[in-house]
């Protein structure tokens, strides 16, 4: 039975790999904040997992004042930090570690594979600093793999759960004009791929997005099909500044991705479109 060890998992993410792997037969041991600051409790679990998944972070859809990027940086790169030092000095090094990013890291130019080209936002700077910081754990024991997640939907969490009400109200409609990349995966299939690495031992950088990328106006257009609600209510974008300040990049200046690793090396997505994946979750 092999042991993984997640930290970040009480989020929606967390919570569901936990279950997931649980039912697989897995062991899961998730790393709470207050083990993080305990270094004999954290190499006590990391020095008993075979993989470790880095998915800690705060929430990036909040107002980005300069304090709360300050947090969206540290609560990143020092867990990581953490994580990645711990590694290096026990003893029984795990196989695998996979730590998070985002397709953030990616500017909005062109659809991009893994080797797309970075923009110079602080998004981007955070991904990358968040990437480099996770690829020091690299050892002849120890694989790293990235995975760069798009907008993760699901029922019970996520960027879903937070748009559906407005959308049941009838009151859903696009973000400005609705042009806007939006590249997502289906919680189904980022579980799955998780699983896939891990059986693999794969050292890569993967997208974790579905293989047909959509807009703003193809998730608004799917949501309103299959909820039977109208979408003619559009959200200026000043709405968004407003409230989110420079936080609003994240829904209004969305990056085109696809997985092209995952799907070399045979993944099979079940949900490869916004309306499978709509269709699947709001029914």
């Amino acid at each position: 039975m092999k042991t993984i060890a997640i930290t970040g998992a009480s989020g929606f993410v967390g919570t569901s790999l936990i279950k997931y792997f649980s039912a697989l037969g897995y062991k899961v041991l998730p790393i709470a904040r207050d083990v993080l600051n305990n270094q004999e409790k954290l190499n006590e679990i990391l020095n008993s997992s075979d993989i470790v998944i880095n998915l800690a972070g705060a929430n990036i859809i909040n107002r980005w004042s300069e304090s709360y990027k300050k947090l969206l940086y540290s609560s990143r790169i020092d867990t990581t930090s953490k994580i990645v030092n711990t590694i290096k000095n026990i003893q029984n090094k795990p196989k695998l570690l996979i730590s998070t990013s985002a397709v953030g890291i990616y500017d909005n130019k062109e659809t991009y594979n893994e080797n797309g080209n970075y923009s110079n936002d602080f998004l981007s700077k955070l991904c990358q600093d968040w990437e480099n910081e996770a690829s020091k754990a690299k050892s002849d024991s120890t694989k790293v793999s990235i995975f760069r997640f798009g907008i993760v939907m699901g029922k019970d969490g996520g960027a879903l759960q937070k748009m559906i009400t407005p959308f049941k109200l009838g009151l859903g409609g696009v973000i400005g004009n609705g042009s806007q990349s939006f590249s997502f995966i289906h919680i189904d299939d980022l579980l799955n791929a998780y699983k896939f690495v891990i059986e693999n031992n794969y050292e890569e950088i993967f997208n974790l997005t579905a293989p047909e990328p959509t807009t703003n106006k193809g998730l608004t257009l799917a949501l309103g099909k299959t909820l039977k609600r109208p979408t003619i209510l559009p959200v200026p974008e000043f709405v968004l500044n407003l409230i989110f300040s420079e936080g609003a990049k994240v829904l209004t200046d969305g990056q085109s991705v696809v997985p092209k690793k995952l799907l070399d090396l045979g993944f099979k997505f079940k949900f490869k479109t916004i309306e499978d994946t709509i269709d699947n979750l709001c029914k």
